[in-house]
Order: C-alpha cells, then structure tokens, then sequence
C-alpha cells in the first residue's frame, strides 16, 4: 500500500483494521495487523503482529532459531523478558520497554525466545523491507535497554517512548537507519494536549493503539484500541485522546516503491532471488 501524495497538510484516517489471530514460530498466538490478506503491507512495512498474554502456553514456545534475508525485524517489548540470539554472534535479552532492530541482509539466523516461564508477555514484531540495493548488505544487529530509550515527559503526564526518530521537541531515538528513515515512537497520551508531529511528506505512517480511543487529524475520527488506523499522505501528524488517557504507537517511514517477492522468511525483488535465498541456506551459506 503506497499513499497518494499530499504535501503540507494534516494526515487523516483512510482505513482501520483489527487484523487477525494466527500463531507463529513455537506456537506463539498473536494477532497479524498487516502482512494479511485485507493489508498485505504498508511499504516499508512488511508485516506487523501484535502479541500479549499472561498464559504461557500462548508464548513459552517462542520462536526458535530460523532464516531471514532481505528486510530487517523489530522486536519491541511492553511487558516481559525476550532473548535473541543469532549466528553473526549477537545475543542480548530485552525486558519493557526495550527493542532489538535486526538488519538480516544477506541472511541470517536467530532466535527469539521468552526469558519467563510466567507472566504477561506482551510486545510487537514489526518486518520493515530493505532497499534492493542494500538486501545484501552483511547483518547487523541494535539492541537498546528501556533506559536506554529516550522518554520525552510533559507537564501534563503525556509520556513519549522514542525507538526512533526525532520529536517535535527534539528528543531522538537511539536506533539508526539510514535506509527508510524510520519514526518509532509509544505514546502514552493525556487528554489537554494533543500530540502532533512532523513527518517526510511521502512517508507511509500508521498508528495502533494500544490503549483507549484516539481522533486522529482535523477530521476527529475515532481510532480504537487493539485497532490499526493507515494515514493519508501528509507532513503533520495529530493525534488527540478521546479517553482519559491513551496509548498507542505511531510509525513512519519512505516508502522503497520497489517490487516485493516474499517466500517465507525471505524477502527480496523478484522470485528467482526468493528461489536462490531457499537454495543458499539449505547449502549452509548463511
């Protein structure tokens, strides 16, 4: 999905949806939000799940280790303990709050497994697609703690978790991406002030909220929790709480514009590229 442009105005709301609920890896339950039949993708954005629950049987599989090649994953935790691990030497855990933003390249293999028997795991998994030129740039891996993620504060009790990006008052997140130039940000908003923000004119931006009900741009509709609201083209972002608080994510990016063939874990430009990624790693050339 590419959204038409619209330079110098407010975003607006242009579809919803609730995704659905699939498991994946070790028999993860979760809920798919695009990377569906309904939303294939949100160019750069592959695929987004959603995942939260405080049985364990719903997530103590995780997901064990296995392939990627062609885009980078994002896993980014509310509530638990994540351990990820893959074969270019990176290991690190991640508990609220934290995020790890792996680069797969060329092709890579990791795990990413709960470091609980017990209790609320809750976070998203997030695939965003790299440029054809770059698919085959060697692996790379950001991990960064919660306190290592800026938390921008306003008087009001509005609080701005920023992975990535810049704010409107300038806090910046810590993860670096020169390829799509990403925004990342969890928001956690009161209801006297609305959060507004900056975008690239072309960007592809949608928000989930997490919790509570939301108006998005000057029009005021209704976004609600546990949905995923898609943004027109536009360079301001506002967003104000219908509740007496809310909490949702709101991420952006350039859109590649490029084509997209996926097979499984792999991601790249054409089949014959997806065909030679199945080959290389079954020959142990990841």
């Amino acid at each position: 999905m590419t959204i038409a442009s619209n330079k110098n105005s407010v975003k607006e709301l242009v579809s919803s949806s609730v995704g659905f609920k699939t498991s994946d890896g070790d028999g993860v339950s979760m809920t798919r939000l695009i990377g569906t039949a309904e939303l294939n993708m949100v160019d750069p954005f592959l695929l987004l799940d959603a995942f939260g629950s405080d049985e364990p049987n719903d997530y103590i599989g995780g997901f064990p280790p296995h392939p990627h090649r062609g885009f980078e994953t994002v896993t980014y935790l509310l509530e638990g303990k994540m351990r990820h691990k893959d074969n270019a030497g990176n290991e690190g855990v991640i508990e609220s709050g934290g995020v790890q933003w792996m680069t797969a390249g060329k092709g890579i293999m990791h795990s990413e497994m709960p470091e609980q028997e017990n209790g609320l795991l809750q976070g998203f998994q997030l695939w965003v697609n790299l440029p054809a030129a770059n698919k085959m740039t060697d692996p790379a891996y950001q991990e960064f703690s919660a306190s290592e993620v800026p938390l921008e504060s306003w008087d009001n009790g509005t609080e701005i978790r920023v992975v990535a990006g810049t704010t409107e008052k300038g806090t910046t997140g810590p993860v670096k991406n020169d390829y799509v130039s990403p925004l990342f940000m969890d928001v956690s908003l009161a209801t006297s002030d609305p959060f507004e923000q900056t975008v690239n004119a072309q960007d592809n931006t949608f928000i989930y909220v997490i919790d509570g009900d939301v108006e998005i741009g000057t029009q005021q509709q209704i976004l609600s929790a546990k949905t995923l609201g898609i943004l027109n083209a536009g360079e301001q972002v506002l967003v104000k709480a219908k509740t007496d608080t809310a909490r949702f994510l709101i991420v952006s990016a350039l859109p590649l514009n490029e084509k997209v063939a996926r097979g499984g874990p792999f991601v790249m430009n054409t089949q014959d590229e997806v065909r030679q990624a199945f080959d290389d790693f079954r020959n142990n050339r990841f």
